[in-house]
């Protein structure tokens, strides 16, 4: 347990804490501990194997669960085994809440994320959420208004792309989106895309573990067009490159905002899977954390 009152101390001392209070949660719901998040069964309306480990599936949800499901950010856990610790976070493409229709985009990696192959139209799905935090700098998605924003998106980080890219267009913001499809045969959200931007441009953002020329030249010339938010979907690798290339080129005042890759497993703070560690030995866990980017990657000790 996180909170050291509940402990029997006499003082607060979560000095790395940014989430909700846990002790003013426990006392506003009467001395007792609240319920966890939920579980529903969730009838499959579509499967389809878009290329080798690419995986694209389709679900009718509660209309709740739907409308919780729209924000930047919000992924839910999908059961593949009895024991939840086996649950497997996914990212959502976008949740419709005119058909209540979710669609997920997922990347076949390893023994849970394998089990979903198994998924066929009609079976029902067990899915536990909603949760919000797969994205880094949410307060600078929601507060950009009638302003620019570039997103760059990488392999599977196209999928939680569209959620933020519909957030920044609803708030009447200028999008530039660049899209790199690698390793991968196509950019499999076109017709996502279609329904908030004129279009995209492929660019090849990593070369040889570094931001590409292109990309980087880009970057300068959005910020001279008066970009004012860099949204990053991709690998760890790719944010931080560009949070290094900004600092470089004396941009700090650009805002950045990138997807929360932390492996994470009981998404409520507490089992530690998601944990990382800092400079000072500091210990934060990212399945909560909501902070600037720039927060997450300066200082972290990646080995």
């Amino acid at each position: 347990m996180l909170c050291s009152q509940l402990h029997g101390k006499c003082f607060c001392d979560c000095l790395s804490w940014k989430g909700v209070c846990i002790y003013q949660e426990f006392n506003n719901n009467g001395n007792v501990a609240k319920k966890g998040r939920e579980t529903f069964r969730c009838k499959v309306k579509e499967v389809a194997h878009l290329e080798g480990d690419i995986l694209l599936i389709r679900f009718i949800a509660p209309h709740k669960l739907a409308l919780d499901l729209v924000h930047p950010g919000s992924y839910v856990f999908i059961r593949t085994d009895e024991n939840f610790y086996f649950d497997v976070p996914i990212s959502i493409m976008e949740s419709d809440i005119e058909t209540d229709l979710v669609s997920l985009m997922i990347e076949i990696r390893g023994i849970k994320t394998k089990k979903l192959l198994d998924i066929k139209i009609d079976d029902e799905m067990v899915i536990r959420g909603p949760y919000w935090n797969g994205v880094f700098g949410l307060k600078s998605i929601n507060e950009l208004k009638d302003s620019k924003a570039l997103v760059i998106a990488r392999g599977i980080g196209m999928a939680p792309a569209i959620p933020v890219i519909r957030k920044l267009s609803n708030n009447k913001n200028a999008l530039k989106i660049i899209m790199d499809k690698s390793p991968y045969k196509e950019v499999y959200v076109d017709e996502y895309l279609a329904q908030y931007t004129d279009g995209y441009e492929e660019i090849n953002t990593i070369d040889k573990g570094k931001l590409s020329d292109e990309i980087k030249k880009t970057i300068e010339e959005e910020i001279k067009n008066g970009v004012k938010l860099i949204h990053v979907a991709g690998a760890d690798i790719l944010s931080y490159k560009v949070i290094e290339f900004l600092d470089s080129i004396n941009q700090r005042e650009v805002k950045v905002s990138c997807c929360n890759n932390a492996k994470m497993c009981c998404g409520e703070g507490v089992c530690g899977s998601c944990t990382a560690r800092f400079q000072g030995h500091r210990v934060k866990r990212l399945c909560k954390v909501q902070t600037d980017p720039r927060n997450i990657f300066e200082g972290r000790r990646f080995i």
